[in-house]
């Protein structure tokens, strides 16, 4: 009982000081929904730009969230609720976060997955080819609202293919693929014949 008293009140502290942000990206609606897809895909490259020249990634989660919310309404007709934007930001802050089937796991990792896309390239690590596949495709018409390139790494690919997949930013695949791919490349004498270019966040479904 003691255990389960101090692990709850530290959840729901970490979860209370996430209201805030959750406040601020509802306060981004009306900004993200009086955009054109054109507009979202230039507020894309101008974030791009701008974290190149320093800016904080953090400083951009109400825009982006809220824009990522947009897209995937307008794209998929599914809107995040307050609690996947949680989730979300669970994610984008390297935590784990717990849900159950059905309470849109997916869709909760666009936000984190655009966010962070950004910035670099974004593994999305999930169990068999078919959930890769899958989820990329689903969540495609979302990233491409928004101007991210998305991919999905199957087993059953060729060196070649996999190079422009890996170009993405967005890259969904099985952590078998992902690993071995890596011990591949460290085995490779020319830097163009490797296929993972950079490795900079990763979200892994099912941990």
């Amino acid at each position: 009982k003691m255990l389960r008293a101090v692990f709850g009140s530290q959840n729901a502290r970490r979860l209370k000081k996430m209201q805030p942000l959750v406040a601020a990206i509802n306060a981004q609606a009306e900004w993200a929904e009086g955009l054109s897809e054109e507009q979202m895909k230039a507020q894309t490259a101008a974030w791009r730009e701008e974290l190149a020249g320093g800016r904080n990634l953090d400083d951009l989660i109400p825009q982006a969230f809220a824009m990522v919310r947009v897209a995937a309404w307008r794209t998929l007709h599914m809107r995040h609720f307050d609690v996947q934007l949680v989730g979300g930001l669970t994610l984008h802050s390297g935590s784990i976060a717990e849900m159950a089937t059905g309470e849109g796991k997916t869709l909760v990792a666009t936000l984190p997955a655009y966010l962070n896309a950004l910035a670099g390239s974004v593994y999305v690590v999930t169990v068999n080819d078919y959930l890769a596949r899958r989820d990329a495709m689903w969540m495609k018409p979302v990233f491409d609202y928004l101007g991210v390139t998305v991919g999905a790494i199957q087993s059953s690919m060729a060196p070649s293919q996999r190079h422009p997949v890996y170009a993405c930013d967005i890259v969904y695949g099985t952590n078998n693929e992902f690993g071995f791919d890596y011990l591949r490349d460290n085995m490779k004498t020319r830097s163009e014949d490797q296929v993972q270019k950079r490795l900079d966040f990763a979200i892994i479904d099912e941990v």
